[in-house]
């Protein structure tokens, strides 16, 4: 019969790189230069911090009070030696609970501790009857960090300042936009349902706003404020930053400056608006890009008008889509360059609900650049209420991407043409 061996549960305290790394700086405390009350005082300011609870926070006074005044002069020892037991009953909980919770006391920075070889906690004096050393809880880790702890408090408490007066502020905001809706003079309905309806989605964005942000709510003010201004129909703020062309800008792609527009932005024909050749100024002299597809076109016996499809599309340039899109301006998307605007497409996505899966789609076949216009475009029409599903839409256009059916350019310069009219009458 072979003999069987008993492995014995490992006893101890658990000692981690952190719990050691504690100890040790505990080590280097200077007594004297923190007194017992102004560490009471930190204790119970620790829980706007989160490192501790309340509980804990009241563990750790009582562990603060139990040591002598004296104890945290130039010559003292500020350790604790009472048992779990007894400190259990002091603060009227379990001696498991104390356990658990000087463990994580100790895991968070806030206490060490020295244990015996039989877990007891005692002192060791001098021939003088000065404590020298001793097996307990220490406390002097708090004196090392006094500083570093205080300026959490610090920050967590100015951070809940700032908090709160952006969440008055947002509350005021949203209410007065609101109310300056039945207030609004000379605005046609359709408008005042537009405003209406940025105003909600901006309030469903924000959602719980005791739980948001101090920068969400900061961000939703200023669109709210906005919308305000607008509803009174007060003049536009300066722009900080002016557009330095009026209707092209160079694109920047591999290497070679495309300039893109039309010669009929604001044409009521749609055969100038929106033919084919609208989107480049000298159709016959496409180059030898369109030459070589014919060509290939006539080798692999396609037709002319699938290989024209696969051709590249030309974009419209930045200020064309700004112009053809005002929900961005409304919503504060600021989009000074092509990478502001493609940094911006999961926040224009949320705005029109669209899904992120719907997003990666269209950013896998169509490309950063041009699923980003396709967003806005629809983002436009979203909140103009000319569609009810943008995320349908999104796939549908990136279909149409797949098989080269595609047209953005036309979508853009139309609602360019269609706001200059808005404008003008």
């Amino acid at each position: 019969m072979e003999n069987t061996q008993m492995h014995q549960r490992p006893i101890g305290r658990r000692i981690t790189p952190q719990r050691a790394h504690f100890r040790r700086q505990a080590e280097s405390a200077v007594i004297g230069t923190v007194t017992r009350g102004q560490l009471a005082v930190l204790a119970q300011n620790l829980t706007c911090t989160a490192l501790v609870n309340g509980t804990e926070s009241h563990l750790l006074v009582a562990l603060i009070k139990t040591v002598p005044a004296e104890s945290f002069d130039r010559s003292g020892r500020p350790i604790v030696f009472k048992s779990n037991k007894q400190l259990a009953f002091e603060i009227g909980l379990s001696v498991g609970r104390v356990s658990r919770m000087l463990s994580r006391l100790f895991d968070a920075g806030l206490i060490t501790m020295q244990d015996s070889g039989n877990y007891k906690r005692y002192p060791i004096r001098n021939g003088d009857g000065e404590i020298t050393d001793g097996c307990g809880i220490d406390l002097r880790i708090l004196i090392v960090r006094y500083a570093e702890l205080d300026e959490l408090v610090r920050q967590a408490r100015a951070q809940k300042k700032a908090t709160d007066a952006a969440l008055r502020r947002y509350r005021g905001a949203l209410r007065n936009a609101r109310c300056a809706l039945s207030a609004a003079p000379g605005l046609s309905e359709d408008s005042l349902n537009r405003i209406a309806a940025r105003i909600e989605r901006l309030s469903n964005i924000v959602g719980i706003a005791s739980k948001a942000s101090s920068r969400v709510l900061r961000r939703a003010t200023a669109l709210l404020e906005r919308l305000i201004e607008r509803l009174m129909q007060l003049p536009r703020r300066s722009v900080e930053a002016q557009e330095t062309q009026n209707m092209t800008c160079p694109y920047v792609g591999n290497g070679m400056h495309k300039h893109i527009t039309t010669p009929h932005p604001f044409d009521e024909s749609n055969a100038q608006r929106g033919s084919a050749s609208a989107e480049q100024l000298n159709p016959p002299k496409a180059g030898s890009a369109s030459k070589w597809a014919f060509e290939q076109s006539l080798r692999r016996g396609r037709s002319e008008i699938n290989q024209a499809r696969r051709l590249p599309q030309t974009m419209p340039a930045l200020q064309d889509v700004i112009r053809a899109v005002p929900a961005l301006e409304a919503y504060g998307v600021a989009s000074t360059s092509w990478a502001d605007l493609a940094r911006s497409m999961p926040l224009i996505c949320r705005l029109a609900g669209i899904s992120e899966d719907a997003r990666a789609r269209a950013v896998e076949q169509m490309g950063e650049q041009e699923a980003a216009i396709a967003v806005a475009v629809i983002l436009e029409k979203y909140n103009r209420k000319e569609i009810s599903s943008p995320g349908g839409y999104l796939r549908a256009m990136t279909d149409r991407a797949i098989a080269g059916e595609l047209r953005l350019a036309r979508s853009v310069f139309g609602l360019v043409a269609r706001n200059f009219r808005e404008v003008r009458h």
